[in-house]
C-alpha cells in the first residue's frame, strides 16, 4: 500500500494503467456522453412505479389459484389486468369431459370400422355361399346390426345428457 501512496502523491498516476482508464480532460466531452455502451435499447415508457401489498395465507392461496386459472405467464401482467379490470380469462379443463370425449371418439372410430367390415361381410356372403345360406347368415347379421343401432342410440342419449349436465353452464 505504501508504494502506491507515494506514487499518487508524487503525481505519477499515468504510470499505473488501471488507475488511468480515461484522461481527465475527456470525462465531460460530448463523445463519451453519446457513446452507446451496447446492450438492450432503453424503453420509451419504462414502468418505474412499484407498489407493494401484503396478503394473508388464505388470500395468497386464492390469488395463486386465480393466477394459475388465468393462464398468464407473468404475474405482473395478471396483477395489472386485475387492477385495471381488463378481461382476465380463466381456463378450466374438465378432465372427466376430456376423457369422455376421447373414449367417445375412439368408440366412434370402432363403430365406423364395424360398418366397413359389415359391407365386406355382405359382399363375401353373396360371393362365397349360395343364396339360401347367405340369406340365413345375413339374417343373423341383421339381428346383430339392430342391437348395434340400439346401442348407438343409447350412446347418443347418454352424450346429450352428459353435455346438458356438465358442459353447458
Amino acid at each position: 500500500m505504501r508504494p502506491y501512496r507515494a506514487i499518487l502523491r508524487i503525481g505519477t498516476v499515468n504510470k499505473i494503467p488501471w488507475l488511468c482508464k480515461a484522461k481527465i480532460g475527456d470525462m465531460g466531452s460530448e463523445k463519451n456522453k453519446n457513446r452507446n455502451a451496447g446492450g438492450r435499447p432503453p424503453k420509451i415508457d419504462p414502468a418505474v412505479h412499484r407498489y407493494s401489498i401484503s396478503l394473508t395465507a388464505e388470500e395468497n392461496a386464492r390469488f395463486l389459484s386465480l393466477f394459475e386459472a388465468s393462464g398468464m405467464h407473468a404475474m405482473a401482467h395478471f396483477i395489472t389486468a386485475c387492477v385495471f379490470q381488463k378481461g382476465v380469462k380463466t381456463v378450466t379443463i374438465d378432465k372427466a369431459a376430456m376423457d369422455y370425449y376421447m373414449r367417445l371418439t375412439s368408440f366412434y372410430s370402432q363403430f365406423r370400422a364395424v360398418g366397413v367390415n359389415y359391407n365386406q361381410v355382405v359382399k363375401m356372403l353373396y360371393r362365397s355361399f349360395s343364396e339360401r345360406k347367405a340369406a340365413a347368415y345375413l339374417y343373423k347379421l341383421e339381428k346383430q346390426t339392430i342391437e348395434l343401432a340400439v346401442l348407438s342410440k343409447k350412446i347418443a342419449q347418454l352424450t346429450e345428457e352428459f353435455e346438458n349436465k356438465h358442459l353447458k353452464k
